[in-house]
């Protein structure tokens, strides 16, 4: 099969890999589409990802949506022809899957019958953002439902409620999926500091007040958004001096979060610093994403999420173009995009 390799720093190119090979509990899926994280994906390629324990060669790819063609012998709450999130890839021939997506055929696993025939939680659990998607669902807009877990559990968790009022840092698709997924849940004010290039793009997801993130005084205007304080504020980016810049628009007791990782250890010590004087504080990967797949799915039947605010489903390049989707992101022209991986 064909698939996205990074062979070393730098270096991103479309390689024949052996094909997956299945476990009892695996499923092969014909992968569909796989979408672009502008962040992640792009890290990994320049070699800066701030995670320890990336290796290189890798299979490049994690929000990625396959078909289900094949079943394991223990697989029993999946079906032949289902769509199934977060499929791919895994190590395979020297190649290490980080995390697999942008393949030709991926594996999903059938987590809840490995529960139900005894095993323990650490062997089924990582594959419980292996959830099925409705028939109806566009697959290439599908690919957003890993944002859209991953941020709505971390709002979740942070308890931005009904009627508050929330201040997002960064203008990015992560930004984007939290206003949306902060007004669909009834948050009343959402105030974002970002890229003026999205601030029309930013009314439409519902933010009502937008600041250019290098006007320091067109930030603290924002307060008038909230002359009480902000009941929360999110920092999508997680950029040197960001939740610093937060901290004067929040009510005292307001939590805060940290969801990017730009600068990892420098900021994790900043969110330290802050515990310390007893507000709130939520850190990146505070949150679950398969805990929040019905509830998104609800959201999108109910028609509060909508995949082009983030990029044209309609107008996937193939898996053969992929620096084509890293290129219209770079450019500017959408937050993020998604490769058609099977023809």
């Amino acid at each position: 099969m064909r698939a996205a390799i990074v062979r070393k720093k730098g270096m991103l190119s479309v390689e024949d890999i052996p094909d997956p090979f299945m476990g009892p509990y695996d499923v092969l899926c014909q992968q569909q589409f796989g979408g672009v994280c502008a962040a992640t994906d792009r890290h990994l390629i320049r070699g800066d990802l701030p995670i320890p324990g990336i290796s290189y060669p890798l299979i490049l790819g994690h929000e990625s949506i396959g078909r289900v063609v094949e079943r394991g012998p223990k697989v029993r709450n999946l079906a032949v022809g289902d769509l199934l999130a977060r499929t791919g890839a895994r190590d395979t021939d020297g190649l290490k899957a980080t995390w697999g997506g942008f393949a030709q055929l991926g594996l999903g696993t059938d987590w809840r019958a490995m529960r139900e025939d005894g095993l323990g939680e650490a062997e089924w659990k990582p594959f419980a953002v292996n959830q099925t998607i409705p028939a109806g669902v566009d697959p290439a807009a599908a690919t957003m439902m890993i944002t859209w877990r991953e941020t709505h559990s971390y709002i979740s968790r942070l308890g931005v409620a009904p009627g508050s009022s929330l201040l997002i840092l960064g203008s990015g698709g992560n930004g984007f999926s939290f206003a949306v997924l902060a007004r669909a849940l009834g948050v009343a004010t959402v105030a974002m500091a970002g890229n003026p290039r999205w601030s029309d793009l930013a009314a439409r997801a519902g933010v009502g007040a937008f600041a250019d993130y290098r006007d320091p005084s067109a930030v603290q205007a924002l307060a008038r958004e909230a002359p009480a304080g902000f009941d929360a504020a999110i920092d999508a980016v997680g950029a040197t001096g960001g939740i610093e810049v937060a901290l004067p628009l929040l009510k005292p007791e307001a939590p805060i979060g940290m969801y990017g990782i730009e600068a990892l250890g420098e900021r994790m010590a900043a969110l330290g610093r802050i515990r310390e004087t007893g507000r709130k504080v939520h850190g990146p990967g505070e949150y679950s994403e398969a805990e929040a797949h019905e509830a998104v799915l609800a959201l999108l039947e109910a028609g509060k999420l909508d995949a082009s605010l983030w990029f044209d489903p309609s107008t996937a390049p193939s898996l053969e173009q992929i620096q084509n989707a890293f290129d219209a992101i770079e450019a500017g022209r959408s937050l993020k995009a998604v490769v058609r991986l099977s023809s």
